[in-house]
């Protein structure tokens, strides 16, 4: 099941219920000693020097309890309590140069500002510039605001013990959180129903998905998708946004493409079929879904595409996912309420459809997403970007917790947008919207973490080699 996102009060709250069954908070500390352990060892080497860095409360404690764990590693344990005495051994294991530092000092239970000697000592860590693990929370972040208290730990890594919580995800939050990792089986009881509305998408979410295809089908089960996409000076756009919905293995995509750029679109695809677009094309007639946009930013507002693009956001009986420029076509007006609209925005994109700035948009990224939603017809909502969301104008938003900052090369959104539509042109897929859309979030993101993993020099090619494929 998804994660919660929680608050500092409902994650108390979470803790006291399971204090009442008489659940010993040693064994859960413990267990997140573990946790914590198996996340430095996944993230260093055999032989590498890991500093640790502990305070007085139980966030050390964690910490204390992962070492007995760490031993194929050399570990240094620093348990801090004075830190203008302590600043001088700080410095002495620094020079170092530690694999990784386990961030421990603070928890989500700080409520003021660090002192001067605190925020001091915080400023010559950072300064390092080594790699750092937070426990729970980088050091010095309030954990309801994302706001840094003074100062704050830049981790390049933080593991959130048993759910993330909200204020990691502002993006004020972003520069000191890093990558964000959840231990979620923290040897809590199962946590008491709240009123919470962010999930955090987790890799165990989708076992079991896509569902297992039965051996008496064809191709004809599998949907017909349509895609409009590809102008002068974009027309890999359309290339890349055919061969992400051909991931999704629908049972025939179509590629319709401007005259000016059909015969490059066309010698670059095999197994799809490539049409030039014309406006006596009817896009609903023998599709099962059709996604609009990629690499048409050569067009106008006011053109033949444009016109029909808004007819079949009103009246398309098949899912219609719009990207890239088709976003600027699109009018605000009710929808039939069994309509399944997409659209995929970056900052920029949902700042254009709102009328507003992007530094707008990134600062409260949950509330743009349910203003856009709202304004088009209670649509679904793929804000892209670090931490992608998922969701509607009601009802739960996810966050996505794959993906890494080489996402960022172009042509990543036009292979997301064809992976989606692909998904939703097969019929079996489209009775949990929310699902497909965060299992294709998810398999964008996990695609790049693996090629990451490999490589740092990938383009977006090998990124579609890698779609549907992580799990």
């Amino acid at each position: 099941m998804p994660l919660p996102i929680l608050s500092v009060a409902q994650m108390r709250a979470w803790e006291s219920a399971t204090w009442a069954t008489g659940q010993n908070e040693a064994a859960v500390i413990e267990r997140v000693g573990k946790a914590l352990a198996e996340c430095v060892l996944r993230l260093t080497r055999e032989g590498d020097f890991i500093l640790v860095l502990a305070g007085r409360g139980h966030n050390g404690d964690d910490a204390r309890a992962a070492l007995p764990h760490l031993s194929p590693r050399r570990c240094h344990c620093l348990n801090i309590t004075d830190p203008a005495a302590q600043l001088s051994e700080l410095q002495a294991q620094l020079t170092e140069r530690p694999a990784l530092i386990v961030d421990a000092l603070f928890g989500i239970g700080l409520n003021r500002p660090l002192d001067t000697t605190w925020q001091q000592f915080v400023n010559h860590l950072n300064e390092a510039h080594r790699p750092m693990l937070s426990v729970d929370v980088p050091s010095g972040l309030d954990a309801d605001t994302g706001e840094q208290q003074g100062a704050a730990v830049v981790a390049s890594h933080t593991l959130a013990v048993g759910a993330p919580k909200a204020g990691m995800l502002k993006s004020s939050a972003w520069p000191f959180v890093g990558r964000v990792e959840v231990a979620a089986d923290a040897g809590l009881i199962p946590r008491p129903a709240s009123d919470t509305e962010m999930i955090w998408v987790q890799p165990t979410d989708f076992a079991e998905f896509p569902p297992t295809r039965s051996a008496a089908t064809h191709k004809g089960s599998y949907g017909h998708l349509a895609i409009v996409a590809g102008s002068e000076g974009f027309h890999g756009a359309a290339v890349l946004a055919t061969r992400g919905a051909q991931r999704a293995q629908p049972g025939l995509v179509t590629l319709h493409t401007l005259h000016e750029v059909y015969w490059p679109v066309a010698a670059h695809l095999q197994s799809a079929m490539v049409r030039q677009w014309n406006s006596a094309v009817k896009l609903t007639s023998g599709f099962s879904a059709v996604l609009i946009g990629p690499g048409l930013a050569s067009l106008e507002a006011g053109n033949a595409l444009s016109m029909v693009t808004r007819k079949l956001w009103r009246d398309a009986k098949v899912p219609l996912v719009v990207d890239a420029s088709a976003l600027d076509w699109l009018s605000s007006e009710p929808l039939h309420k069994d309509s399944i609209r997409v659209i995929t925005p970056h900052p920029g994109e949902a700042a254009r459809l709102l009328k507003t700035t992007a530094d707008i948009i990134q600062a409260d990224r949950p509330k743009a997403l349910r203003e856009i939603s709202r304004r088009f017809g209670d649509c679904w909502v793929v804000l892209k970007g670090h931490q992608t969301l998922i969701g509607r104008s009601t009802g739960e938003i996810s966050v996505n917790s794959s993906g890494n900052p080489r996402l960022a090369q172009g042509g990543s959104g036009d292979v997301l947008a064809g992976y989606i539509a692909g998904l939703l042109a097969q019929a079996q897929l489209q009775s949990d919207i929310a699902r497909t859309l965060r299992f294709a979030v998810w398999q964008h993101g996990a695609a790049a973490d693996r090629l990451s993993a490999q490589r740092r020099n990938w383009t977006i090619e090998d990124l579609v080699t890698h779609l549907g494929d992580v799990g």
